[in-house]
């Protein structure tokens, strides 16, 4: 038992008092643990240079010849000594650190998973450690979780907004010195702080090449319409038929909610509704794997009767039975990319600046000629 942990001065003596082999216990704790902390002086007497040079070894910065870093490396790992990571970060001004904010809505599904992976692993690869804040059910939340990482000293920020519009964005990039990116979303002001896919443009892609193959009754199932990836995918489905003259049905469309359930509900709701459609568009491929089970357990063949397309190509896509045609999206490419350019602001160097990835369609099984062809 720890005095430190006591509630007040009184009740450690009282208990002290009741009984007395606290206090020895509590005197042998705090030394044993005294004796085990090695500090920057005992690494400096062991490598024999001075605490100065420890620290220009640990900060990187200043010259040290190789011959002395191994000297404090190997007094470092003899010692067991850890630097106080606070105390570091204020004096050199970096964390080694990268913030990222993610709305917990992203956290279910294969889509975050390759997100937050990329993101970590790109992150070490150039010796840093990401730090992952939940952005949760608003605009002010999201807010919230952004000071939560600059009062972190992350040295940069990416933001992946759902709520945050373009014009706040810009905002909290104009009144902040440490370098933030957006993933996803384009801003209007500051052009370099953001890398994004155009959504609107790749749903268009994936509708038109289903009314190239024939298919004029398409119907389309919505991510969540509270979400800009939602919105800008549906505006996608809605300017191919327009663009081809056909006439854009409410009945043909359904909200879901990423899940492949939704998906599912999202068939039956067409099938209540007596519809006649040849192909069916999938906000994502959770909804579109949901939906073909629904389709197969309603007697409807995929893709000889129904097409099916989704989006974000997971890795599940070629091994659904039929392989699931869907709209890639780079999104390693793009996770990259935003980690080159934080390091570039901070670091310096070279990238190759690319702010819009497009998605590409990966035609495969679930995709066949309609009855226009």
């Amino acid at each position: 038992m720890d005095l430190f942990r006591f509630r007040d001065f009184d009740h450690s003596r009282s208990l002290i008092a009741e009984n007395p082999q606290f206090l020895k216990y509590t005197a042998s704790t705090f030394f044993r643990r005294m004796s085990n902390m090695a500090t920057m002086l005992e690494v400096a007497k062991r490598a024999g240079v001075s605490k100065a040079t420890v620290s220009r070894v640990l900060s990187g910065n200043g010259y040290v010849s190789q011959e002395t870093k191994d000297r404090v490396y190997k007094a470092i790992e003899e010692s067991g000594y850890r630097p106080n990571l606070l105390a570091r970060n204020l004096a050199t001004k970096k964390s080694q650190t990268l913030g990222l904010v993610v709305t917990n809505t992203l956290y279910h599904g294969v889509y975050f998973s390759e997100l937050l992976f990329h993101a970590a692993r790109l992150t070490e690869d150039q010796g840093r450690q990401l730090i992952l804040a939940d952005g949760k059910h608003s605009a002010e939340e999201e807010r919230a979780a952004i000071q939560y990482l600059l009062d972190l000293r992350c040295d940069a920020i990416i933001i992946y907004p759902r709520f945050l519009t373009p014009e706040e964005m810009d905002e909290i990039i104009r009144d902040h010195d440490q370098p933030i990116m957006v993933l996803n979303r384009r801003l209007r002001k500051n052009n370099s702080h953001c890398v994004w896919s155009d959504q609107k443009a790749s749903s268009q892609m994936a509708v038109e090449q289903l009314i190239g193959q024939g298919h004029r009754d398409i119907a389309f199932i919505t991510g969540s319409l509270d979400s800009p990836t939602g919105i800008e995918r549906l505006a996608g489905y809605k300017t191919a038929l327009d663009k081809h003259d056909i006439t854009v049905r409410d009945d043909l469309i359904v909200e879901g909610k990423w899940t492949p359930q939704t998906g599912a509900a999202a068939v039956e709701t067409l099938l209540e509704r007596k519809l006649t459609f040849s192909a069916l568009v999938a906000s994502n491929d959770d909804m579109a794997i949901g939906a073909i089970k629904q389709l197969h357990a309603s007697g409807v063949q995929v893709p000889q009767q129904v097409s099916v397309i989704g989006f974000d190509d997971v890795a599940l896509a070629p091994y659904t039975i039929p392989a699931l045609a869907s709209v890639k999206i780079p999104v390693t490419a793009m996770v990259e990319e935003t980690i080159n350019r934080l390091i570039f602001m901070l670091d310096g160097g070279e990238f190759n600046f690319q702010s819009e990835f497009p998605g590409e369609l990966i035609l495969r099984e679930s995709v066949t000629d309609g009855p226009f062809a």
